[in-house]
């Protein structure tokens, strides 16, 4: 039986880009400065695998290299912009592109604008701030709270 080594996933975007290809890397790269020049204060991370970018807590974008490709994951925004990507295989939610034939910083620009406006139109602040309470904080549901007193229910006389 043959053994498979298993590396573990990448922490951070630099540790992803170095497990790509030169041209890749490159065309990646470009992309990743072309967002932060758009939303300064998004943080970088990896999520499901892929470097991503986070913003008021929640990822607008991802990007990834593949065997014959690389692309960006702007997901529902994609069809807004179905003529300015005439030359580029597209899908709901990806941008495929050769590291050849990168994406236009202008383009890219317009998509992660929409996005930052699509992420902050879907989700108030106050919404946003609930969902980031750990499970300790949220209020427990009247099943939990039943379950939770073991005592038995004592009838009350009329």
């Amino acid at each position: 039986m043959r053994s498979k080594t298993h590396t573990a996933p990448p922490a951070t975007i630099d540790e992803y880009l170095s497990r790509v290809s030169d041209d890749k890397r490159a065309a990646l790269q470009l992309l990743r400065e072309t967002i932060l020049r758009v939303i300064p204060t998004a943080e970088e991370c990896i999520s499901y695998q892929m470097p991503a970018f986070r913003y008021d807590g929640r990822v607008l974008v991802y990007f990834g290299a593949a065997v014959n490709h690389c692309a960006f994951y702007p997901g529902g925004t994609v069809n807004d912009f179905k003529d300015e990507l005439e030359g580029y295989e597209t899908s709901k939610g990806t941008i495929r592109f050769q590291p050849d034939h990168p994406l236009p910083a202008s383009l890219v620009h317009k998509i992660v604008k929409a996005r930052v406006a699509q992420s902050s139109a879907t989700a108030p602040k106050a919404k946003r701030a609930k969902l980031k309470q750990t499970k300790s904080e949220r209020p427990k549901t009247k099943r939990a709270k039943q379950a939770k007193s073991k005592q038995p229910k004592v009838k009350r006389p009329r």
